[in-house]
């Protein structure tokens, strides 16, 4: 069977050829020619007083039909030829880049700048001693390899650093602090090991390093330092490393942002506006959301050198390192650190690129597509493999235009800046557009790495979980052609199959914590655990070797995430479920019932607003489905008055979980039922109001720390049942 051209798709199938009358008596033959003939003019003449409308053009199928490899692969090439870090030159020719390949689509373009409080190093340096040996400096620098193609291009690399970090100089004991987190620190606390002054060597694995250094700072250390382990980065032991084989090579080294908040740090709470009133950069350094203490990135080769120095008790099996590692032990000393870092704090003009297709019943409905641009290095998967799906997508959707297709409601495509130093770009935007974004968008699509390896990956609010579902069983496998994304997603072990938003991990953060946004976030392969995350490896090679070899999985990920565009542009009525949503609130709901136990609190308040959003979702449900029936028989217009009300719940309930006053002491999350985990930001927590409180009320043990958790639960609910009264659309 012959593959169909895109355009055949659009077409009305041919008619079916017909069979050669037999022979007959003339005057048979002639009576029945005549008397065809007759019946052939009548049914002419009604055909041409009611001609048939042709069939709907199923532009779902066409889209899918044009997907590019190529394109994909030639947008990313030319994306990560020079590594481009936020608020740098080169950065903003990736803004003009980006800019162009959507002017070139006959897609309107335009660049909102923005200026920002980003962070530069300066000076770096990290020196070893220890009694009876001499001083070893490091090179902080991440090596080449042999006809490395970017070689050249690897001198335009800022040095690794942290953004953010304190400038300042320590000379200390070191203290191995495993993977930084609070737990960490509490089992030195509990061996006796005095963290207080000295530097905290510690490993990637488990949280990130903006919350790694702040445990450091909250231990007592006077700096910190921060290594990918082998362990986690560099696969077996001979198995090899870039570009032989997907590992981070030993000199690799993960930078990052040490800012734990988000947006410009100068404009907390608003927009970065031109004219805007601005916190001082003296005293936006000062805040507990920056780390305070001087803190450098190392390699996994420098940081086996430090570990072979420290002495002290062995550390735990499970805080152990690889085969072929040496021996870790806890310190501190006598291996001592000589660490200085000079950063440059400075306000600087960073540039988000919009481009808008303009719906057509209602552009005031926003479908948006968000992928940010700026990279550490040359960011090939981070974010650069989103960047070309988001281009290679739009070539398809201009595509679409050629043949006929208009949205009803307006898809805009985003390209935000200065994601890695703290979601700024796209902080910055909602911050300053919330009340518009409020009221109009529709949902919030997200994709920061695209690509990394083979498993599907998806993170959605629960009320799009059937519809991204629906979609994955329309999209080809890009490693099997026999079955489709769906079928693999289903066979492999993932948990849970469908992650949600709570985390800070990317740009969906202002769209879902803040405002209250219907959002997704998919990915193919790790995420940010995959080795060469924030390194100078992060290149089109490995990419191209290792990431997505033939650029298939790239495709793929523009198709879902172009498929979930189109459904929520297209559809007259939005598909939303919220059922899914009261299964997931009843299940943390138990997990909460079971933290209380035996204290004077009660979850009865959730568990009833649960009951109240389960009736209005069944009532919603079973309103959209008897407007559907209308659409079909044509009793009820798709611009109809009633469409619009219903869609316009389906919209807004979301908002409803978001309280005014934000979560306790993280104001800017808004958000109630998902958000970061205090004690790890890429981490989601489910009612993270109610699971800080319980973690303080644990902590203190006082009676008003419990009935602080009893308030947070009421809080929740009434949140919950703000949801069942949009949903249900009447008032008390």
């Amino acid at each position: 069977m012959s593959r169909l051209d895109g355009a055949s798709l659009l077409s009305p199938s041919p008619p079916s050829p017909t069979k050669p009358y037999p022979r007959r008596r003339f005057l048979c033959l002639l009576s029945t020619t005549l008397a065809v003939l007759g019946a052939s003019l009548s049914l002419l003449l009604f055909f041409a007083l009611h001609p048939a409308p042709n069939p709907a053009p199923n532009y779902g199928a066409l889209f899918l039909s044009l997907g590019s490899n190529d394109t994909a692969a030639a947008h990313l090439r030319a994306l990560t030829l020079h590594p481009h870090v936020a608020g740098t030159r080169a950065n903003s020719l990736t803004a003009r880049y980006v800019l162009d390949a959507f002017s070139a689509l006959s897609i309107p373009a335009h660049i909102t700048p923005y200026s920002v409080l980003l962070s530069y190093p300066v000076h770096r340096s990290l020196s070893l001693s220890a009694p009876g040996r001499g001083v070893a400096s490091f090179a902080l620098k991440q090596e080449t390899y042999q006809d490395d193609p970017y070689a050249a291009a690897t001198a335009e690399t800022i040095p690794t650093f942290y953004a953010y970090a304190a400038s300042g100089s320590v000379s200390a004991e070191a203290v191995y602090a495993n993977y930084g987190r609070e737990e960490d620190f509490a089992y030195l606390a509990s061996r006796g090991v005095d963290v207080a002054g000295k530097v905290a060597l510690a490993r990637y694995g488990r949280i990130h390093c903006e919350d790694i250094v702040h445990n450091a700072r909250a231990a007592g250390a006077a700096a910190a330092v921060v290594y990918p382990d082998p362990l986690e980065y560099g696969g077996a032991p001979g198995e090899g490393w870039f570009p032989n084989s997907r590992w981070l090579p030993p000199s690799g080294v993960q930078v990052g942002s040490l800012f734990r908040g988000v947006g410009d740090p100068t404009t907390p709470m608003w927009a970065s506006s031109e004219g805007c009133e601005r916190v001082p950069v003296e005293e936006a350094m000062t805040t507990d959301d920056m780390p305070l203490i001087p803190a450098l990135p190392v390699s996994a080769r420098d940081a086996m050198d430090i570990h072979r120095v420290l002495g002290g008790a062995v550390a735990p099996a499970d805080w152990q390192g690889r085969e072929g590692c040496p021996v870790y032990h806890l310190g501190p000393g006598p291996a001592v650190l000589n660490l200085t870092y000079i950063g440059n704090d400075t306000m600087v003009t960073i540039e988000n690129v919009f481009a808008i297709i303009e719906g057509e019943e209602e552009p005031d409905r926003y479908v948006i597509l968000g992928n940010h641009r700026d990279a550490w290095t040359f960011g090939a998967a981070d974010p650069n493999s989103g960047t070309a799906a988001m281009i290679e997508l739009a070539q398809r959707f201009s595509m679409l235009q050629k043949q006929g297709w208009r949205p009803r409601r307006t898809i805009i495509f985003c390209s935000w800046d200065a994601e890695e130093y703290g979601l700024t770009g796209s902080t910055e935007w909602v911050e300053e557009n919330r009340e518009m974004i409020s009221s109009r968008a529709v949902a919030y699509l997200n994709i920061d790495v695209a690509v990394v390896g083979s498993e599907f990956r998806p993170c959605a609010g629960p009320q799009l979980d059937e519809l991204l579902q629906e979609i994955i069983k329309l999209v080809q496998d890009p490693d099997n052609s026999s079955q489709t994304v769906y079928d693999s997603w289903m066979k492999s072990n993932i948990t849970p199959r469908v992650g949600r938003l709570g985390d800070g991990g990317s740009d969906y953060s202002a769209f879902v914590q803040h405002i209250g946004i219907p959002s997704t976030n998919i990915i193919f392969g790790e995420g940010p655990g995959y080795p060469v995350y924030h390194s100078l490896y992060d290149d089109f090679v490995w990419m191209e070797k290792f990431g997505d070899p033939g650029f298939r999985r790239h495709v793929a990920a523009a198709s879902i995430w172009g498929m979930m565009a189109l459904r929520l542009a297209d559809e007259d009525i939005l598909p939303f479920n919220y059922m899914s949503y009261t299964i997931e609130l009843e299940a943390y709901t138990k997990v909460v019932e079971n933290e209380v136990n035996g204290m004077a609190v009660s979850c009865s308040p959730l568990y009833n607003s649960i009951r109240a959003l389960r009736r209005a979702v069944t009532k919603v449900n079973s309103q959209r489905k008897e407007l559907q029936k209308q659409l079909l028989s044509k009793q009820l217009n798709k611009d109809s008055l009633k469409i619009r009300e219903l869609n316009d719940r389906l919209m807004q309930a979301e908002r409803a979980f978001t309280n005014r006053e934000g979560l306790f002491k993280q104001e800017w999350f808004k958000h109630l039922v998902y958000g970061p985990s205090e004690q790890n930001d890429w981490d989601t927590a489910a009612y993270p109001g109610i699971a800080n409180a319980i973690a303080s009320a644990r902590s203190s043990n006082s009676s008003e720390s419990w009935k602080f958790v009893q308030h947070e639960i009421h809080r929740v609910a009434r949140a919950v049942t703000q949801a069942s009264a949009v949903l249900s659309g009447s008032l008390t």
